[in-house]
């Protein structure tokens, strides 16, 4: 009798915990397996929540990851800018370069994601063929709204829309403290990359048009070709120009391994301008300028530079 009643209580627990645990095996499942389309400038594209498998070509996304505590499978590890050394190791794939990618290895993960910008735009259509690709880029003539965008598009995909909001409510507050800065400064700048022994000159809408057009810095010059390798000069349209500071962006210290920038632009003609004169030759930190930008790191960095060139 006794053994009946022990069975007729322990049976019909036993079948409550095992509809529980299904219940829960289908929500997990149902999470698991939830899918969004999202638009971007090159296609439409089905991706599952909570992705495993993380490729990323973008060191702004791959910092915006980091922030948010996201881990990724793979990346190109060739000319990681410092900040991200972390992910220079083996415990992470080597994908190739942030031109060529090793489409084999990224095979061989079976990524359920790739990131991609406009360095890899190209491959596009290669890389969808191996796993949903989504691009997020910066557009440099609405730098702000598109990186709002790519943020809200990592939050959705990962469900970190608070933390994204909480992250950009602090990055705009302090860019309206750098634009009453430099809204009460008057000065007019320049920024240039060096690169080897030829320098380039960048304005509004242009790769570091952040500064102008965001910041709200003047520029010596409103008519700055706005290309990607921005506007070949000399250094007598620098003197011409005469910038109240000077922001040189060194491409040969995150490129060539060598930081050459000071040699070349402390000349006998940079000596002459206000620039130099006032000890006011900002070289800002490539690895946020050229390497990364646009992600949770890089920014908050950029605004610091150009905050601190400005109160100095």
């Amino acid at each position: 009798m006794r053994k009946l009643i022990y069975l007729l209580i322990i049976v019909p627990l036993f079948l409550v915990v095992a509809c529980s645990n299904e219940g829960d095996t289908k929500n997990n499942g149902n999470r698991a397996g939830e899918t969004i389309t999202i638009t971007h400038e090159l296609d439409e594209t089905v991706v599952t929540k909570n992705p495993a498998n993380i490729v990323v070509f973008d060191f702004g996304i791959l910092e915006t990851l980091d922030v948010l505590g996201i881990d990724v499978a793979g990346l190109p590890r060739g000319n990681m800018p410092t900040h991200l050394e972390k992910y220079d190791t083996d415990e992470y794939a080597n994908v190739g370069s942030l031109k060529e990618p090793d489409f084999e290895k990224i095979a061989e993960i079976n990524p359920d994601l790739i990131i991609i910008s406009g360095r890899q735009s190209t491959l596009y259509d290669e890389l969808a063929n191996i796993a949903p690709t989504i691009y997020l880029d910066i557009d440099t003539e609405r730098y702000m709204e598109s990186f709002e965008e790519n943020l809200q598009v990592i939050g959705e995909i990962f469900d970190k829309e608070e933390a994204i909001e909480t992250e950009l409510a602090t990055i705009k507050n302090s860019i309206i403290d750098l634009q009453e800065i430099s809204a009460e400064v008057n000065v007019k700048t320049l920024v240039i990359l060096a690169n080897e022994d030829k320098i380039s000159a960048y304005g509004p809408h242009s790769r570091f048009g952040i500064i102008h057009d965001v910041f709200n810095v003047p520029t010596v010059d409103e008519n700055i070709e706005a290309s990607t390798h921005g506007q070949n000069i000399s250094f007598e349209y620098v003197l011409e120009k005469d910038p109240d500071i000077l922001y040189v962006v060194d491409r040969g210290a995150v490129v060539g391994g060598e930081s050459s920038a000071k040699q070349i632009i402390e000349n006998k003609i940079i000596e002459q301008t206000s620039a130099y004169q006032n000890d006011q030759i900002v070289y800002l930190d490539p690895n946020y300028w050229y390497l990364s930008g646009g992600g949770l790191v890089s920014v908050p960095k950029m605004v610091e530079e150009i905050k601190t060139s400005l109160t100095k």
